[in-house]
């Protein structure tokens, strides 16, 4: 039985230095030492033995068992650290090796487009200032030379909360909070959103955004106010682009006017875009109306100013060739995906 033992762990040695992976040292515990493994079916075979051999038996299994145990743990090990270097191996990366880019997010373009006219209107001299898009009417409405009744309110389509709180139909409530606020010189600009009760298409939204202007100083004139146009339309669309004014009416300017710029698509050639004009309105604007200072506590006899609004949208749909504002809210990662 002595001998049969020997055979049995000179056996096992050999087996395990062969054995190339976890499963197979599994395999070889198994053959060894499971259920009907070589030490176990020679630990059965004790009832051949006379009960004075027995203990000296088991106790010589035993220890065979232990020094087995100990082989098959120390092959393991081994084997583990091995697995370990193989599977690094595999797993190390090739900082060489080209990989395609992964997919970053990328601004709106409102966003990118309000953060081009903050640029250059902050490089002007004027100070970011915003107000609340639940307004009201008094702001809104009342101080801008809109009373109650006036029919220039039709124009606007407005939300109504109650009686004389609504959504801001512009942002020009924040240029009455600023005149009655801050004593002149003012220079601001006012982005925000503004809500008015419209419909959906291709060019008109019920939510848009806006960037209004407002300067109120000594001497201010229809030139300054020009200066300032030309100098935003050449800083966003180029040298080549030039400011038309067209006289118009605002309740709270006077007087008002249109303003066009070359068209970007043609530059001033004739296109599909400008319908052969050369020229695409951009914006409103004007001196400031007398009697809006005077209801935002600024005398009118001393200070003048000009102001103007434009559309954030149409500014990025100009800028950036787009056809249907839609567009700029349905989310759409293929759309949004052009300004990465």
């Amino acid at each position: 039985m002595q001998e049969r033992i020997r055979q049995i762990l000179q056996e096992a040695r050999k087996a395990l230095e062969t054995a190339g992976n976890s499963g197979q040292l599994e395999a070889l515990r198994v053959k060894y030492q499971g259920k009907k493994g070589s030490l176990t079916e020679l630990l059965r075979s004790m009832g051949s033995l006379s009960p004075e051999e027995r203990p000296a038996f088991g106790a010589m299994v035993n220890e065979a068992r232990e020094v087995l145990s100990e082989m098959i743990e120390q092959r393991g090990r081994a084997l583990r650290r091995i697995e370990r270097e193989m599977r690094l191996s595999c797993e190390a990366i090739d900082v060489t090796e080209p990989r395609p880019l992964p997919r970053t997010g990328t601004l709106h373009p409102i966003s990118l487009v309000l953060s081009d006219l903050t640029d250059l209107f902050t490089g002007m001299g004027f100070e970011v200032v915003e107000g609340p898009e639940v307004e009201l009417d008094t702001y809104n409405f009342e101080l801008l030379n809109l009373p109650k009744n006036h029919p220039a309110r039709d124009a606007q389509d407005t939300f109504y909360i109650e009686e004389n709180i609504v959504l801001r139909t512009h942002t020009s409530p924040v240029q009455a909070r600023t005149m009655l606020a801050k004593k002149p010189p003012i220079r601001i600009v006012c982005p925000g959103r503004v809500f008015r009760a419209d419909e959906v298409d291709a060019t008109h939204s019920p939510v848009f955004h806006q960037m209004e202007g407002l300067v109120v100083d000594v001497d201010i004139s229809m030139a300054d106010l020009k200066g300032t146009l030309d100098a935003f339309a050449k800083g966003l669309y180029g040298d080549d682009i030039a400011t038309r004014f067209r006289p118009s009416f605002f309740p709270f300017t006077e007087p008002s006017a249109e303003v066009d710029l070359t068209c970007m698509a043609c530059r001033g050639k004739g296109c599909r875009v400008c319908k052969g004009t050369g020229w695409i309105e951009i914006l409103g604007c004007g001196m400031v109306n007398p009697k809006v200072l005077t209801l935002c506590g600024i005398d009118a006899s001393v200070y003048s100013g000009f102001a103007f609004g434009m559309g954030l949208e149409r500014i990025a749909m100009l800028k950036y060739g787009i056809n249907d504002m839609r567009l700029l809210y349905e989310g759409d990662l293929r759309f949004l995906g052009q300004f990465r």
